[in-house]
This record gives structure tokens, sequence and C-alpha cells, in this order.
């Protein structure tokens, strides 16, 4: 997994940005697009003038995970009670730092409507309950998607005080689309892949997911973005009702592997379709050749939500 650039910059946080304003921030800025720039199609020019994301990695050092947050998390994802905190919690307390990057002036992506691609997430060392943190994030590897235009978010986590350069307990990389977003001229990289045809395996178990459910993990994880809580601010942004987290799918199937994971694993997580709010995803947990893969899909559709590996290290 790829490591900071040692030519960027890094800005200092003292607290851990909130979320609530990051996304008025964000809200801010869309409606300014709408008015200035009503169909934001192109990034960059055309050749050797492309866009650029910003070159700077903030930093928050020495953050103290709080007992009820933690159990907050875990009652709500069917974590057990324990010290260890999983690699979706510690998802949580990176993301309003990646967060924050989105919504930088300088950010050339808009951050409301991006789609969530996929997860590669490594937990290297167990971080525990009482451990003190610090977490870095940075943008890279801005390149074109046949529907828009994606992005790379890489956030670690490490023990507050570990030495520069030492490996990171938790390393996580999440890709975003910003579909209908050109990057330049984008020549041979629009042709639209072909649809995998998806063969439903046996199911194992169901997920029963209401209206609420993008509520209360936004309440746990702070991310309150407008897709997730309203029918009516899903619809404002093009989806037809409310739709769960893809971090809280992906966090539900790691959960149900459960201590079959291990002290230190890797979690691989690909986004097929949102998954509608209210709905019954179907899943099925079962052994792959080097872990557990989690599969999540709609039965009446015959459409695939999420695949997920969790595969134990070392």
């Amino acid at each position: 997994m790829s490591a900071p650039d040692p030519a960027r910059s890094e800005e200092r946080l003292a607290t851990s940005p909130a979320l609530g304003g990051l996304y008025a921030r964000a809200g801010l800025a869309a409606a300014r697009d709408a008015v200035t720039a009503p169909v934001r199609r192109v990034l960059g020019g055309t050749g050797d003038e492309p866009a650029d994301l910003p070159v700077r990695t903030l930093r928050l050092d020495d953050l103290r995970p709080d007992p009820a947050h933690l159990t907050a998390y875990q009652h709500l994802l069917g974590e057990p009670a324990a010290d260890a905190l999983p690699a979706g919690y510690l998802h949580v307390l990176a993301f309003p730092l990646t967060t924050a990057l989105l919504v930088r002036p300088d950010f050339p992506l808009p951050a409301l409507g991006m789609v969530h691609l996929s997860n590669r997430v490594e937990l290297r060392e167990p971080v525990r309950l009482g451990d003190r943190l610090d977490i870095r994030a940075w943008a890279q590897d801005l390149r074109p998607h046949p529907t828009g235009t994606q992005v790379d978010l890489v956030a670690e986590v490490r023990r507050h005080g570990a030495a520069s350069g030492s490996p990171a307990a938790w390393h996580g990389v999440s890709t975003y689309l910003a579909r209908g977003v050109r990057l330049g001229d984008q020549a041979g990289d629009t042709a639209r892949p072909a649809r995998e045809r998806f063969e439903a395996p046996l199911p194992t178990g169901r997920w029963a997911l209401d209206a609420g459910v993008g509520r209360r993990y936004a309440a746990v994880s702070g991310d309150a973005n407008p897709i997730h809580l309203h029918p009516l601010s899903a619809r404002a942004l093009g989806f037809p009702r409310a739709i769960a987290h893809g971090m809280y799918t992906a966090a539900r199937a790691l959960a149900d592997v459960g201590a079959r994971r291990g002290d230190t694993y890797a979690w691989d997580v690909d986004f097929a379709a949102p998954v509608l709010l209210p709905s019954t995803p179907v899943v099925r947990v079962a052994p792959a050749d080097d872990g557990w893969d989690v599969t999540a899909w709609d039965a009446r559709r015959g459409r695939l939500h999420l695949r997920t590996r969790v595969r134990p290290l070392g």
C-alpha cells in the first residue's frame, strides 16, 4: 500500500474536524456551483494540463478513543464488546480528516454525491482502547473512470509517538467516484466495462435494514451525507431513496466474519449497487482459500451490493 509523498506539506490539526461543519461547507459549495456552473463536466485542460490534487497531508496527533463512542459503534454494527478496535471503527476515527480534504477549496471534485467504489484496508497491529493515536490523511491518484473521475483518499493510524517512517498500525485506501465529471479529454478511458453477470450463491443469512439505519450510523460515525439520511435529501442528489452508508454495510460484513479474522487482517471491499433503505439484503459468509468472503445482494432483483474479503495477516 502507498505511503505519503515526502514532498507533501503537513497541516497539523488541533482537534478532529466537526463533520457537521464540513458537510455544511460542502452544501454551500454545491449550491454555489449550481448557480455559477450548472454542469460541471471537465477538470483541467487536455494533454499536459491535468487537474491537480492538494499536495497536503492532514495530521491529528494524540487522539484518545472514547469508550462510550466505541460501545455505540459495537452495538450498532454487531461487533463484540471488547477493547480491540475493529478496522471499521478506525475508519470512523480517520474519516473526518479525509472529509476535510474533500471540502477544501483546492480539491477539484464536488464533495456531495460522490460514490464510494471500494476500500482496501490493513490492520497490521492490534489497536486497543486506551491507545493514544496519531492519524494522517491525504488524497492521491486522480484518474478517469468510465462514468466520471475517481480518486483515492488514504488514511493511516499510528500509536502516538511512533517513530517517523514506521509502518502504520492501520492503513486504509477509500476510492470515490465523481459521476459525470470528466478529467481532461479522457481519451480512451470512457468505454464502459461489460456488466458482470451476478450468480447468486447459497445465502447464509439476511440483514434487516430499516429506514433509520442511515441516521443511526450517521450519529455514530458523524457521516451525515444527505444521501443517507432521508428520501427527500437523497432524491435531490439523484437517488430514489436514502441509501445505506457503504461503510455501514462493509462493517456489518466484517462483524459477520467475527473472531475468525484474527487480531490483524486485510479487509478489501468492492461496492456494486447501493443498498436502498429500507431493505433486506441477503448475505453469504463463506471460507475462502486464504480467509473469508462476504457477499450481500438483493435477492428479488438479483443485484449485487458488495463483495468483501477478510484475510488474516501473519
